[in-house]
């Protein structure tokens, strides 16, 4: 493909040098050669013989010109025509590694034309599809290992119960039925997620009043706020701020950020919801006290099953699908979602326009 796409651009030079060299032909045999019979006239000479052999001579230098035209002009194409087609040869390549699951080559972009802000974006796209193949990857591992875990219990308990080793005490029962609900928990983020994602077909949007959200979220979290001690301070600019949203997708949201918060604050920890109005859109953001997320995971903390800590994050529970989904209903809703960190704050926002 790349020596045929070659020929074809060298190619396109022989027409254009074979009617210039025909132009100026043409222009010899009607002008040059009238001009110079005019002055043998003018001098008295015969001018047949004259005339001829000095077309002949113009003729032959004229076609030993083209020839080294062709060949130089030929020459030139071919070494920039071979230059310009090296990263559509490297892409070609790559995409072939890529389609075969090697991820590690990129383009060499050695100039800033169109060509080159072509290997640019295909080696963004390369960046893009190596992450994502990793987050697949983890994705994979981190279902397999919520899946088998409770399972395992559910299989060693069940036969312990059926060889009569496990006695059929309640606190059994109790514990098989958690592991049971932690199954079901994980379907249902999974079916959750499934859902966000197709949101914004479904959206039944009307004026919400943000005071009475907060009001709701805070009666949901109240007393697992206060089993870890918990201070919850609410600041809302002005007291009547108004978005235009879906009540329960965006009540779904707030409540993903609301329970993270909670998961990650200590005891005696402090989480902060602020509302307020920036210039065409209504920021709702939701701090928390305790260990931060690092920056260089930052960008990553709404990819579906992502964690910054892994083991941590199945000591609090949870399989990374939280903020996955609010970042799917937020986008719903053709708003943005964002997140800041430092030593001792995690700060999670979203920004909603104030008319749809």
């Amino acid at each position: 493909m790349k020596q045929r796409l070659l020929w074809k651009l060298l190619l396109n030079i022989v027409p254009v040098i074979g009617v210039t060299i025909l132009v100026v032909w043409l222009a010899i045999d009607n002008l040059a050669a009238t001009y110079f019979m005019r002055l043998m006239e003018n001098y008295s000479i015969a001018p047949h013989d004259s005339h001829q052999m000095f077309i002949e001579a113009v003729h032959r230098y004229l076609v030993w010109a083209a020839l080294a035209a062709l060949a130089l002009a030929l020459l030139l194409s071919y070494l920039m025509t071979k230059r310009v087609l090296r990263p559509l040869s490297q892409m070609t390549r790559i995409s072939q590694e890529l389609a075969g699951g090697d991820f590690s080559s990129r383009v060499e972009v050695v100039s800033a034309d169109e060509v080159g802000q072509l290997g640019l974006a295909f080696n963004r796209m390369a960046d893009s599809l190596e992450q994502l193949e990793l987050l697949r990857k983890n994705m994979v591992t981190d279902v397999a290992h919520e899946l088998r875990t409770p399972l395992t219990n559910l299989r060693g308990y069940l036969e312990g119960l059926s060889d009569s080793v496990v006695p059929p005490s309640r606190k059994t029962f109790h514990m098989l039925e958690n592991e049971i609900l932690r199954l079901v928990h994980l379907v249902d983020d999974l079916q959750q997620l499934t859902k966000a994602e197709a949101a914004q077909a479904f959206l039944q949007r009307r004026e919400l009043a943000v005071a009475t959200l907060v009001e709701q979220l805070r009666s949901l979290f109240d007393l697992r706020f206060q089993e870890k001690r918990i201070a919850l301070q609410v600041v809302i600019e002005p007291a009547d701020l108004k978005v235009v949203a879906d009540h329960d997708k965006l009540l779904q949201a707030l409540r993903n950020l609301l329970e993270n918060a909670w998961r990650y604050t200590p005891e005696g920890g402090q989480v902060q919801i602020t509302a307020v109005q920036r210039e065409q859109a209504v920021e709702i953001a939701i701090s928390n006290s305790g260990e931060g997320i690092a920056q260089a995971d930052l960008p990553f903390i709404f990819e579906r099953f992502f964690r910054a800590d892994r083991s941590r994050s199945r000591e609090h529970g949870g399989a990374g699908i939280g903020l996955a989904i609010v970042k799917q209903l937020v986008e719903a809703h053709d708003g943005v979602v964002g997140a800041e960190s430092s030593a001792g704050l995690t700060r999670i926002w979203l920004h909603l326009p104030l008319r749809p």
